[in-house]
């Protein structure tokens, strides 16, 4: 058994770094690993951020809010993007802007400055998502699993490691320096993403297209554009397939917001421990998803995606409720790390999602999906905001959890993506 297992794991990591393609699963997993990392360091800097600027609670969580609207509302053109320029331009691109973002954090004189940089940051970000699961798609069409659970995974140790990282250099440099410092490796980033990235035949198109083709894309009429994505997403989810998939990745996402959210506040003011040890436990959170995300993918693409989708969901059940009635670090700390294979949905459902979109359309429908996941799931930290308003803090943790019950049995449902189904015809609907 134990050679299997060696032997299973051996083809897996061989299929995944076989031709080169190593280089490119590293690349895009480093430069998610920034992205994802630095959208929970400013969070955990705005303490410091506050000591310059003094802002109230509502305008500095105005801002986070910014931060994420805006990586959210790039989704769209980010895809639409990818089926003209290619994702290595995307990709490439998403790292230098966030460099820039860094370095203007850097010299914000004013709170209004700042807050340009929170939506540059956004932007560039949101430039990130749509291309990397095309790009994962394209190149790992047999273990895409596999290939999404492997970045994803270096942006859960991102967010659980950049975050005290940056905390602890503002202590020594202040939290401009500590941003700065970020800066090179997102330019590193961005190098190693052009040279690393295979370029698609849309972005090879793209460049031999010449000028007077590019002037026609550019000025493509905005409301045209906005209409053609929106016939894309309808053609993609009247597949039953991708329709169920999109419904149960949007609930887990809106759990996973609301969690993220409010978790270090709750154990500070219902738990008691110090900001410092809820830090901590926060970081255990995205270093349980690593290990989950990193395994889950494999595990899906050997035993089907609504099968492990739906354990996973089921089992995220638990921690939520238990959250209330656990006392304790050692307690909380094993909440915490069960709690944190909840986030292996994401490769999963990205991974079948993506392969099920036609080719044609693949980046304009995906990237118009994840608007649609993230507006969506942005609200459920204002849904347990209010909640907790009302004195209903772990009542609000109750409520989650049966909402990742309702994910779980929407994949029960969900059909492999082989199964065959006249509804599951995209290319027809």
């Amino acid at each position: 058994m134990p050679d299997s297992i060696t032997a299973r794991i051996s083809s897996a990591t061989d299929a995944l770094r076989g031709d080169g393609r190593g280089w490119t699963l590293s690349a895009v997993a480093g430069g998610w690993f920034f992205v994802l990392g630095l959208r929970f360091v400013i969070p955990a800097l705005l303490p410091a951020i506050r000591a310059d600027f003094p802002v109230s609670d509502t305008v500095a969580g105005a801002a986070i809010t910014l931060l994420w609207v805006t990586y959210a509302a790039m989704q769209f053109p980010a895809g639409a993007l990818v089926d003209r320029l290619g994702e290595r331009t995307l990709l490439s691109t998403s790292a230098v802007g966030g460099a820039l973002a860094m370095a203007v954090f850097a010299v914000a004189p004013t709170f209004a400055v700042f807050l340009l940089a929170t939506a540059g940051f956004g932007l560039a970000s949101g430039l990130f998502g749509p291309p990397r699961g095309t790009l994962l798609s394209r190149v790992y069409a047999e273990h895409d699993g596999a290939a999404f659970g492997t970045v994803l995974a270096a942006g859960s140790v991102g967010a659980a490691v950049l975050p005290p990282a940056a905390t602890y250099a503002t202590g020594l440099v202040g939290w401009r320096g500590a941003l700065a410092l970020t800066a090179p490796g997102f330019l590193f980033a961005g190098v190693a993403l052009r040279a690393f990235v295979p370029e698609s035949d849309a972005g090879e198109d793209s460049v031999g297209a010449g000028e007077t083709s590019d002037r026609t894309f550019w000025r493509t009429n905005i409301v045209a554009r906005v209409q053609s994505g929106t016939r894309a997403v309808k053609r993609a989810v009247s597949s039953r397939k991708v329709g169920l998939a999109v419904a149960g990745a949007t609930l887990m996402l809106f759990v996973f917001q609301g969690v993220t959210a409010f978790l270090t506040t709750y154990f500070v003011t219902a738990k008691g421990l110090s900001e410092a040890t809820a830090g901590t436990l926060f970081g255990l959170l995205f270093l349980s998803a690593a290990v989950f995300q990193s395994g889950g993918g494999a595990l899906a693409d050997r035993y089907g995606h609504g099968r492990v989708l739906a354990v996973v969901s089921f089992v995220g059940v638990v921690p939520l409720v238990a959250l209330p009635y656990a006392e304790g670090v050692v307690a909380l700390a094993a909440v915490v790390a069960v709690l944190g294979m909840r986030l292996s949905v994401g490769p999963i459902s990205n991974a079948y999602i993506v392969a099920l979109l036609p080719t044609e359309i693949r980046g304009t429908a995906w990237g118009a999906l994840r608007t649609g996941f993230f507006v969506i799931g942005s609200f459920g930290s204002t849904a347990v905001g209010a909640l907790a308003d009302a004195n209903l803090f772990a009542e609000s943790f109750f409520l989650l959890a049966g909402l990742t019950g309702v994910a779980g049995v929407v994949f029960v449902f969900l059909p492999e993506r082989g199964a065959e189904a006249d509804t599951d015809d995209l290319t027809d609907a």
